[in-house]
């Protein structure tokens, strides 16, 4: 019953690989995601997907980990479970709030 499921892994023909994935975030992390959207979103000139969102982020990661000399250490990312914990009504709320900010503002 608690068996490992490898999710299917399916090719794209520009050479990437798409893998569908269920993850639980904070609503913190949701807004940022919401962020990062919006800032692409401005500089394509096009709506934006929070999947292409993170999508972004992992490729950037990744380029910014391997443009490091060796034996760099990466710097540690910010924390968003050091905020003071907050009701996940209260969470939820400001989540959205800074989500359809960031899209009126793009």
């Amino acid at each position: 019953m608690n068996d490992p499921v490898t999710p299917p892994v399916h090719a794209l023909p520009d050479g990437e690989a798409e893998l569908t994935l269920v993850v639980r975030l904070p609503w913190e992390d949701v807004a940022r995601l919401g962020q990062e959207a919006g800032r692409l979103a401005s500089q394509t000139q096009r709506p934006v997907t929070l999947d292409e969102a993170v999508s972004h982020r992992l490729r950037s990661a990744r380029t910014a980990a391997h443009a490091r000399p060796a034996g760099e250490q990466p710097a540690a990312p910010a924390s968003v479970s050091s905020l003071p914990p907050r009701p996940p009504a209260e969470q939820a709320r400001q989540a959205i709030e800074r989500i359809n900010a960031t899209a009126q503002s793009g």
